[in-house]
């Protein structure tokens, strides 16, 4: 278990990244890649992946990267900087300008547990080519598996974020902290980490925590090693229906299933427009009846229509349930 210490400024520092991590999400889709978890809401996007590399002259190049991202145990701290919280390219610079005694720190981790390429001894010493390599592989992977699929992993993070804000204007940081049950659990100004692979204490000593949503977050939370480091705790969303095997560049609506069609086809209706408008930033089913002046049961009805034709997720927390738009239903409403 991972138990991390809150003094009353930390929870006042505590906040939500602002958007999907691309870095974070890059390196924890490597572990997902590899992983034998065979998750059904990503089969389409590892078997096009997969397929992807191995047409890909440049997945040679790739070999560094993958080795230093196994599908378990420990990954370099110094792959998802901090800075990459203002975007995949302050990220990949500061991954360039990363210290050598960080490098062999890290590097020296990896390889406790994990075979190697020769190419890791050079990026040991600090040679700035074969860093340089590294930066253009995860440019070079970023293209292939996560760009495509990119406004789908943004959607997802979106939806999570609405309920963690509805969370935070409801009962505070504490409220924030509590939402994220069943996979931590707050209590005693201590957030636990359950089925964490070790057991370890990070205590924040007033720098508060940046809590990061993730798409390729396995079930249990991430948190860097390293405790000097910015602390992050990266959690894993609703996939909301998982990833489509290749994007629409014109939207995703064409992504519906058989099924989806036949249900898109009850949405006629100026009420459930009406609903699908009212979910873009997450509502609950009680805000829903009072906004459109029906009776809770009705708002629950459509709802139901709208979640089974794919175009909502519904969470629900104890008495109350949050309706938010998937990408597919997002698309239908900017359509």
């Amino acid at each position: 278990m991972l138990k991390i210490h809150f003094s009353g400024e930390d929870i006042l520092r505590t906040r939500v990244a602002p958007a999907a991590d691309p870095v974070w999400e890059l390196v924890l889709s490597l572990h997902a890649l590899q992983s034998r978890n065979r998750d059904p809401l990503t089969s389409a996007w590892r078997h096009t992946v997969t397929r992807g590399l191995r047409r890909d002259i440049a997945s040679d190049q790739l070999r560094l990267l993958f080795a230093l991202n196994p599908p378990r145990g420990y990954f370099p701290d110094f792959l998802t900087p901090y800075a990459s919280v203002e975007g995949f390219e302050a990220g990949l610079d500061a991954v360039r300008s990363t210290p050598i005694e960080v490098l062999q720190r890290d590097l020296t981790l990896v390889a406790a547990e994990n075979q190697l390429p020769a190419s890791a001894a050079a990026l040991a010493r600090g040679d700035v080519a074969t860093l340089r390599h590294l930066a253009d592989s995860m440019e070079q992977y970023r293209a292939l598996a996560i760009g495509p699929y990119w406004s789908r992993i943004q959607a997802a993070v979106a939806a999570d974020r609405n309920r963690r804000a509805r969370a935070l204007l409801d009962g505070g940081v504490e409220g924030l902290l509590t939402s994220l049950r069943p996979t931590m659990r707050w209590a005693g100004g201590v957030l636990e980490v359950r089925d964490y692979p070790h057991s370890r204490e990070l205590h924040l000593d007033g720098r508060g925590l940046l809590l990061v949503p993730s798409f390729f977050c396995a079930p249990t939370p991430v948190a860097l090693l390293d405790p000097a480091l910015p602390p992050v705790l990266v959690y894993p969303v609703d996939r909301l229906g998982g990833l489509a095997a290749a994007a629409a560049a014109d939207g995703e609506a064409s992504a519906a299933t058989g099924a989806g069609r036949d249900s898109l086809a009850a949405l006629l209706g100026r009420t459930r427009a009406a609903v699908l408008q009212a979910s873009d930033d997450g509502c609950t089913t009680g805000e829903m009846a009072r906004r459109l002046d029906i009776s809770p049961a009705a708002a629950s009805q459509h709802a139901t229509v709208l979640r089974n034709a794919g175009l909502l997720v519904s969470h629900r927390d104890r008495n109350t349930v949050l309706h938010t738009l998937t990408p597919l239903g997002r698309a239908v409403l900017e359509a």
